[in-house]
């Protein structure tokens, strides 16, 4: 949950660098607690009504985009990389493959690497 919270301190902070334990412990966490919403209003509503996880989602939006542009940059990547979602079935893939890539080692422009500090 450490994770999970660091990226919601850093709510709308889109420079600097993210490891990759920060950001897919956020995806991990942001997953299972999407999930939950998901029974609790499937139970609640019979699944009619999705207005809980669309708050949740909605909420989280722009942390989510915040992280997965300090983990491009991580990796040497610009943020506008995450245009690349736009483009079906490729361009997930192609963001997946940059965010799992090890972190850059050292400075790069968009500062020190976290994982070697």
């Amino acid at each position: 949950m450490q994770w999970y919270f660091t990226v919601l301190s850093k709510y709308a902070v889109f420079g600097g660098r993210a490891r990759r334990k920060e950001y897919w412990y956020f995806a991990l966490t942001n997953l299972v607690i999407s999930l939950m919403l998901t029974i609790v209003q499937h139970k609640m509503h019979g699944g009619h009504s999705p207005w809980l996880t669309n708050i949740y989602s909605l909420a989280l939006l722009l942390p989510t985009i915040a992280v997965s542009m300090r983990r491009l940059h991580d990796v040497g990547r610009s943020g506008w990389w995450l245009w690349i979602a736009f483009i079906p079935v490729v361009g997930a893939i192609v963001l997946l493959v940059f965010h799992c890539q090890d972190s850059q080692a050292g400075d790069n422009p968009y500062g020190p690497s976290p994982k070697y500090l």
